[in-house]
C-alpha cells in the first residue's frame, strides 16, 4: 500500500481519503482550514492532518486543489516534494465552460510540473471522474497519464488499492487531452447526459 498526503479540502480530496484509507493506505490531509480538516479526518477516521506549508509525509502527493492555484501551491512547497510522486487531479477549464484555460501545447499538468522540484515526478489522473462519483465506492476506470515510469507504476498501484481501474494513456504530453477529455464531460452533463451521475468507462471487446 502507499503513504498518501492530500492537499484540499474538496469533495475530490475527500473522496480520494475515504477510498484510499478503505485499500489500506496511509493518508495524511492538509488544508488551510485546519479545523475542517481535522473535522474530514475525524469523519473518515484513520487519517492524519498535517499543517499547510509542512513537509508532506506522504511519498505520494495527491494536488486536489483548483487548477487556479495549483502551479503555485507547489512553488510554496518547493523542496518539501523532491523525490515526490505528485499526482495532478484539476481540469483548467475557462471560465464559461467552452474550453481549456491553458495555452495550446500546455496543460496544467505540464506547468504544475514546472514548478515542482526537478526530481519531482507529475501524473495526471483522476480528472476524468467525477468526486461525488468517485465517492459511492462503485468500480470506475482512471485514466492517467506521466513520464516517470516508475511513477506511474506507483499511481497504478495506489488506482488499484482504491478498487479502480488504471489505464494508461502514455507521456505527460498527453495530459492535455485527459485535460480535453474533463471538459468534454462537463459538456455531457451539461447537455448530452444531463446530469453529474456518471462516468467513463473503457469497454474492451474479444
Amino acid at each position: 500500500m502507499s503513504s498518501v498526503s492530500i492537499i484540499g479540502l474538496g469533495n475530490m480530496a475527500a473522496a480520494l481519503a475515504g477510498r484510499a484509507l478503505a485499500g489500506g493506505n496511509a493518508v495524511e490531509i492538509i488544508g488551510r482550514d485546519r479545523a475542517k480538516a481535522e473535522k474530514l479526518a475525524a469523519t473518515l477516521g484513520g487519517a492524519t492532518v498535517n499543517a499547510v506549508g509542512a513537509a508532506p509525509s506522504g511519498d505520494i502527493v495527491v494536488l486536489a486543489v483548483p487548477y487556479a492555484g495549483a502551479a503555485a501551491v507547489v512553488s510554496a512547497y518547493g523542496d518539501a516534494l523532491r523525490g515526490k510522486v505528485i499526482i495532478d487531479v484539476t481540469n483548467p477549464v475557462s471560465p464559461d465552460l467552452q474550453g481549456l484555460a491553458t495555452p495550446d501545447g500546455s496543460s496544467a499538468a505540464r506547468e504544475i510540473a514546472e514548478a515542482a522540484p526537478a526530481d519531482a515526478r507529475v501524473v495526471k489522473a483522476f480528472n476524468t471522474v467525477f468526486g461525488h462519483v468517485l465517492a459511492q465506492n462503485g468500480p470506475l476506470d482512471v485514466l492517467f497519464a506521466g513520464g516517470d515510469v516508475r511513477a506511474k507504476a506507483s499511481v497504478s498501484a495506489f488506482i488499484e488499492s482504491l478498487g479502480l481501474r488504471p489505464l494508461d494513456v502514455g507521456g505527460l504530453e498527453m495530459a492535455r487531452w485527459l485535460e480535453g477529455t474533463g471538459l468534454l464531460m462537463l459538456g455531457l452533463a451539461r447537455h448530452g447526459v444531463g446530469n453529474f451521475d456518471f462516468s467513463l468507462d473503457v469497454g474492451v471487446l474479444g
